[in-house]
């Protein structure tokens, strides 16, 4: 019996994500702010620059960047980090997107057309 060498490249549909999933992720302002703004970015981003960039966005000023920061890290990271689209680096404070986040660019292009 002679056996194939199995490939370890993951296909595009390994890769793709279920479509619920894919709008629960994106369901939330902050959350799809923050994979869009990661799909700018070729290397990890400081957790501190994510959250700035959130908050400018939403014109928080410096007292509720706190606000901002304790949800983001509590409620949206550990989501994006189980659902394999993100990757974080605790000792660095840095987060980066895995390739499975690549099934949420068609998305994040159609709801930030407008952005520069």
């Amino acid at each position: 019996m002679t056996t194939k060498p199995v490939d370890a490249t993951p296909t595009e549909t390994e890769l793709s994500l279920p479509s619920n999933l894919i709008f629960e992720l994106l369901l939330d302002d902050q959350r799809r702010y923050a994979l869009y703004y990661l799909s700018r970015n070729v290397e990890a981003v400081s957790l501190e620059v994510l959250i700035d960039r959130i908050a400018d966005r939403e014109g928080v000023d410096n007292d509720g960047i706190d606000c901002i920061a304790i949800e983001f890290h509590h409620n949206h990271l550990r989501k994006l980090i189980d659902s394999d689209v993100l990757q974080y680096d605790s000792d660095a404070e840095t987060v980066e997107r895995r390739t499975a986040a690549r099934s949420l660019d068609p998305y994040l292009e159609l709801a930030y057309a407008d952005e520069p």
